[in-house]
């Protein structure tokens, strides 16, 4: 599984750490709407982070193209993520036009209409749960497959 298993790892550590962060040393020091915003960014950081770890799966089952959705989730990652932790902790309001870049970052890989590389794989088969869906719906898509290859291995 590699780099992006390890990038996801990475990824899921600090977002606990920013989480724990967020619940234990800031709870005094922001404000209730700041510390939801914080929080919101722990939230989306796991979540990704998790996504980048079905990612890894992803590209030693299906091939080198998972590796786009991988890049633009952790550019998410940097973007979403990292403008709502730079918001919360400065309160400098302009850094919350950065975060729908990070959105756009999270949704693109999976939508052909804005030049995914997947609908088709290289062979020219299509490629069913890859064509139209946005990079966190394929990290969940993966995320059963493994579940279900896991539980048929151990049964």
């Amino acid at each position: 599984m590699g780099l992006w298993a390890c990038i996801g790892a990475i990824n899921a550590f600090l977002a606990i750490a920013c989480g724990a962060f967020g619940a234990h040393a800031l709870r005094e020091r922001l404000s209730p709407e700041m510390l939801s915003v914080f929080e919101t960014g722990a939230r989306y950081h796991m979540y990704h982070a998790l996504g980048l770890v079905a990612v890894a799966w992803l590209a030693s089952e299906k091939g080198p193209s998972a590796n786009v959705a991988g890049g633009f989730m952790l550019a998410g990652i940097v973007l979403f993520c990292g403008s709502l932790y730079a918001l919360a902790l400065s309160s400098v309001r302009i850094l919350g036009a950065v975060t729908p870049l990070g959105a756009c970052a999270f949704s693109w890989p999976g939508d052909p209409s804005r030049g995914s590389p997947w609908a088709r794989e290289p062979d020219g088969a299509r490629a069913p749960y890859l064509v139209n869906r946005p990079s966190s719906e394929i990290a969940w898509q993966a995320s059963i497959e493994v579940s279900r290859k896991s539980c048929s291995a151990a049964v």
